[in-house]
């Protein structure tokens, strides 16, 4: 599609306005943030349009927006980012001038009745590119295009963000650790979904509140290692996971009112682990409208939906989740969400694909291995469900019938006896 189709048509605009650059740039490199940090700069009009640079000013607006409600994340407002504005840059330049690691950039180019955005993430420190794509749209409705690009280069930006702040962690002497790249390597070992990984998350959430004990965000980690056990079939200790989780997730939403991964890991632990299913819905509920490009926020609130005999709503959050991360190293969770929705709206076809799907990813999900057994049992496949059933007993050798009532916190008695019948027949021990 190339420049020879495109038109000077005037499409609705919502009108931002923008300060004037002032002066010249600082030509001092301001040092780093202890935080990630990051500048949306201007998009391009490539569109030979004017019209269309308030629509591309309000693309970077409502991201710099979106951005600024991570509390982790140390955002560059608008005004200092918009002096760049139709000057041709260096990332590097840029990244030293405001005292940024990442810079987002971007264009915006109308052809025929579509509307083309592109963005990429930039490491500023030295040039390397952490994230590119590209979306369109057409001009029916650009506001809704607006948003829903927004939306998806938040979602789409952040896992790679964490991963990059991750590993540059990682790369630090041990003995320089602070409280935030405590938080960073705990992230990194939970991602390992092993007991080992699980067992070194809690040390280093721990270590990051010992250094900051007002560290939200770490307390509802610690909430979310918590549910990880639970979900892998390693608690060792019921009673006391339970009155942990508590302790920890009621600490998170104390210090984070406002902080929408602490609210959200604090809800679902709340649901999952301590079986608060009302309170922990209106958790990630709450992180949802401060952060509703949260993808983790998403996932949360698919299972507990689905949990509370919800299951069209937990597949559409579930499906929201996936929009917003596709390449999450946590989507075989979503597609979980997804399965076992299914599964209790009794589309046990639909329950055994998506289960798959999460099994492909990791096929030691218990999880997913759970429903892709139900519902082979359900859909009279034995032989594949007995093998199932070998796997899950391999995984979780103390499962039993008379522990799921404990296993999932299901609202409904009838998703729990469906649940029930079909891992009997597939062989589960009473």
């Amino acid at each position: 599609m190339g420049d020879q189709s495109l038109k000077n048509i005037s499409i609705p605009v919502r009108v931002y306005r923008i300060a004037p650059a002032t002066g010249p740039l600082t030509e001092v490199p301001l040092t780093l943030p202890d935080k990630p940090s990051i500048a949306v700069l201007p998009f391009d009009n490539m569109s030979g349009d004017p019209e269309q640079q308030y629509f591309a000013d309000g693309i970077v607006e409502e991201i710099i927006t979106a951005l600024s409600r991570i509390k982790w994340l140390f955002v560059i407002a608008r005004n200092s980012s918009f002096i760049y504005k139709g000057r041709a840059v260096d990332v590097k330049q840029v990244g030293r001038e405001l005292g940024v690691r990442y810079v987002l950039e971007g264009s915006v180019r109308r052809a025929v009745e579509k509307i083309r955005i592109t963005g990429q993430l930039i490491d500023a420190t030295n040039g390397a590119h952490i994230w590119a794509d590209r979306f369109e749209g057409g001009l029916s409705d650009v506001f809704a295009l607006q948003d829903q690009v927004t939306a998806s280069v938040v979602g789409a930006i952040m896992p790679k963000l964490e991963q990059a702040e991750i590993e540059r962690a990682i790369l630090k002497p041990t003995e320089n650790l602070d409280a935030y790249d405590c938080y960073l390597r705990g992230q990194a070992a939970m991602h390992e979904w092993t007991l080992e990984g699980n067992t070194e998350a809690l040390r280093m959430f721990n270590r990051a509140i010992e250094i900051d004990p007002r560290f939200a965000t770490a307390y509802g980690m610690l909430a979310r290692c918590y549910c990880q056990r639970k979900t892998a079939g390693w608690t060792t200790d019921r009673d006391r996971e339970i009155v942990e989780t508590k302790r920890v997730a009621r600490r998170a939403v104390e210090l984070g009112k406002d902080d929408s991964v602490a609210l959200c890991t604090a809800g679902f632990g709340l649901a999952f682990v301590v079986g608060e299913l009302e309170e922990g819905d209106i958790l990630i509920e709450h992180a949802l409208a401060i952060n509703p490009n949260l993808a983790w926020a998403w996932y949360f609130s698919g299972f507990v939906k689905g949990w509370l005999g919800n299951p069209d709503v937990a597949i559409e959050r579930s499906m929201q989740a996936i929009r917003l991360s596709p390449h999450d190293p946590y989507i075989s969770n979503m597609q979980t969400a997804i399965a076992q929705a299914h599964f209790f709206a009794g589309r046990d076809q639909e329950a055994l694909k998506w289960s798959e799907l999460a099994i492909s990813r990791r096929p030691n999900h218990l999880s997913a291995v759970r429903i892709y057994a139900a519902s082979s049992s359900s859909l009279g496949l034995q032989e594949q469900a007995a093998k199932a059933m070998e796997n899950i007993l391999r995984l979780d050798p103390t499962l039993r019938m008379s522990s799921l009532r404990n296993l999932l916190p299901l609202r409904r008695e009838q998703d729990l006896k469906r649940l029930q019948d079909a891992l009997r027949r597939a062989g589960l021990p009473d």
